[in-house]
């Protein structure tokens, strides 16, 4: 999945979206996380914000998840990785 149909694909189901599907497109732009107990937390390629710390919690992927998720992928755009 490239980048631009990975925002797409967010942008069109921000409400209606798996934990696993979110996880696996920050895995793939973001590498493997870190795990802390229930928490997937990503090694940004930049200092500071914004960050992703996922915590799953049931089947779906709570919408500010997907919101961490957005920005961080524009800011990854926007800097041409």
């Amino acid at each position: 999945m490239s980048l631009d149909e990975a925002l797409a694909a967010l942008e069109g189901s921000r409400a209606n979206l798996r934990f696993r599907e979110l996880l696996a497109i920050c895995v793939q732009f973001f590498g493997e996380p870190r795990r802390r107990g229930s928490h997937h937390i990503f090694k940004m390629p930049w200092a500071g914000d914004p960050r992703i710390n996922l915590q799953e919690d049931g089947g779906d992927a709570k919408p500010y998840q997907v919101q961490q998720v957005l920005r961080a992928l524009k800011k990854l755009k926007a800097q041409g990785v």
